[in-house]
């Protein structure tokens, strides 16, 4: 019953008005690039990589989503429904970062890793480039989580 209450919460805040900033049913992992702590959501069920960030109204700038995939591979993402604009760091399996690239809200062009990534890091847009965090470096934490499902 706690995801029945999940998304009657959320069903509350949006026909309240009010943002929908947090999945309360998602873990959050604690990641790192360079100097900076990243909080981020683990998507690592094909429902939750699914939703991802959609209908979000906004994040808190050390909040991200991390997706977690079953396999390599030159996974895409999109921003359908998706309200915020998003920077979105595809990763190898050691956490090293393949490429990042920059999404606008509610479009549907495809942003495709460079190379076979296992994992995704979705922060607001222009993160990864304000902190001086590029293509090559690697983010902590990536070893601590779970396998995809």
């Amino acid at each position: 019953m706690r995801s029945g209450s999940v998304l009657m919460t959320t069903v509350a805040w949006l026909a309240a008005g009010l943002p929908a900033l947090a999945r309360a049913d998602l873990p959050v992992v604690e990641l790192g690039a360079g100097m900076f702590r990243i909080e981020a959501e683990l998507a690592a069920t094909p429902a939750s990589r699914q939703v991802g960030l959609m209908n979000r109204e906004a994040m808190a700038p050390q909040r991200g989503m991390v997706f977690v995939f079953t396999e390599a591979a030159r996974h895409c993402m999109w921003m359908r429904n998706t309200l915020i604009p998003l920077s979105v760091a595809f990763l190898d399996q050691s956490g090293r970062i393949l490429n990042i690239e920059e999404m606008q809200p509610r479009t549907e062009t495809n942003h495709c890793a460079a190379a076979p990534a296992t994992f995704a890091l979705e922060m607001n847009h222009g993160w990864f480039a304000e902190k001086g965090i590029k293509p090559g470096d690697r983010l902590r934490g990536i070893e601590r989580l779970p396998p995809g499902r």
